[in-house]
C-alpha cells in the first residue's frame, strides 16, 4: 500500500503514523478506490502525508483537505 511504503521514509511517531494511515483508509474509502495498486493511491497517500506534516491533527479534516485540494469529490 502506498502510504506504509512512504511512511517508512519519514521520520514520525507512531500515533501521528496512526492518524496519517486513518486519514489516508477514510480518503480511499470516501472516493470508492478499491484497487489498492491505482496510482491514484498513491498520489493521495503523499497529498494526506503532506497535509499532515503541516499541522492538522485530524484524521477527518486531514481526509477532506485531501480531497479538496486534489478536487476528486
Amino acid at each position: 500500500m502506498a502510504i506504509y511504503r512512504l511512511l517508512q521514509s519519514c521520520t514520525i511517531g507512531p500515533e501521528e503514523a496512526s492518524r496519517i494511515t486513518a486519514a489516508y483508509e477514510q480518503a480511499l474509502h470516501t472516493l470508492c478506490v478499491k484497487d489498492r495498486d491505482d496510482p491514484l493511491t498513491e498520489l493521495i497517500a503523499k497529498k494526506i502525508i503532506k497535509i499532515a506534516q503541516s499541522g492538522v491533527e485530524d484524521a477527518a479534516q486531514i481526509s477532506a483537505l485531501a480531497i479538496r485540494e486534489l478536487e476528486l469529490r
